[in-house]
């Protein structure tokens, strides 16, 4: 039975993402704000529902390595895999303002989170500084929209915004149901092998967790939505540290240890390492690196 849900939650999770692209980028259209924007708010938002879900509970429970772990690891994966992912089905052209704004703040979200733990603790008050910066990074983001709104050309006809929002509503429905019926069941599998907390959070949740991300990336970017795709990965990187690393740790402090420290210092050097090769357009080959990159990491966890 768990095999059964197993699929139908990935069914529900590769139909849902289609529909949720569709939506979102009739919405963009519509409000003529640029695809990328709506990937780094609404849908960054809309797809990490399973983590902030996932985290949050665990924070609750008191399961503070897998809060932390399933973050990390779920950051690890949007950015280095997905976007390998991405650039393998069909290389993309960088949108620039996600370079010059948006990255360096994923990157400096990582740094402030490795600075916060390094006495092996994530507080409430430290929480509270990131839930902060959260709230000052979506005003940014919406100023900027407003500031530069896009030209849409009539010829395009988007979808009506009542059936945007519908498309958007069923389709966050299909991920959110579809990412836990996922979640559920391949922990259920995992734990039936042994598996430690730890590794089941870099790995199983953080994978599953992530699929929302990874199917609407890379529908995002065969519908030639590459903003969206991208603005969608590098906004769920900043929503899981800032509001979901950040309400879980309000909710209840959480404990690190010297592996999470290590994790957090390996998603910054890949993270930099990402940001300096992405100037203009996003090629196979390095779509390649990033997936063997993912790899490598992934045999290290499981190993050490």
């Amino acid at each position: 039975m768990m095999y059964i849900l197993l699929i139908i939650g990935f069914f529900l999770l590769v139909k849902g993402a289609d529909y949720f692209v569709e939506g979102s980028s009739a919405i963009a259209r519509l409000l003529k704000v640029p695809s990328v924007v709506i990937g780094l708010t609404i849908v960054a938002m809309g797809t990490s529902a399973p983590e902030a879900a996932v985290s949050i509970t665990a924070g609750l429970a008191g399961s503070n390595e897998l809060a932390l772990s399933n973050v990390i690891g779920s950051n690890l994966f949007n950015l280095v895999l997905i976007v390998g992912i991405c650039a393998l089905i069909k290389p993309f052209i960088v949108d620039q303002s996600i370079m010059k704004r948006d990255f360096p703040i994923a990157i400096l979200s990582s740094v402030l989170l490795l600075f916060f733990i390094r006495d092996d603790y994530l507080s409430r008050t430290e929480g509270l500084i990131l839930l902060f910066l959260m709230a000052a990074y979506l005003v940014m983001t919406v100023i900027s929209a407003i500031r530069n709104p896009i030209t849409v050309n009539d010829m395009e006809r988007p979808l009506p915004m009542h059936t945007s929002l519908i498309y958007i509503g069923l389709g966050l429905a299909a991920i959110i149901v579809g990412g836990d019926l996922v979640v559920d069941n391949a922990c259920r599998i995992a734990a039936a092998f042994g598996l430690s907390e730890t590794l089941i959070g870099l790995t199983i949740v953080a994978i599953g967790t992530s699929l929302p991300e990874l199917v609407t990336s890379i529908t995002a970017s065969r519908k030639g939505e590459s903003g969206l795709a991208l603005g969608n990965v590098v906004g769920s990187n900043i929503f899981n540290i800032m509001f979901i690393l950040g309400m879980s740790s309000t909710v209840h402090p959480i404990a690190s240890d010297a592996a999470a420290f290590i994790d957090i210092l390996i998603l910054i050097g890949l993270t930099l390492i990402i940001f300096c090769k992405l100037r203009g357009q996003m090629g196979r080959f390095m779509g390649a690196a990033c997936a063997a990159a993912y790899l490598i990491y992934s045999v290290y966890i499981v190993l050490r």
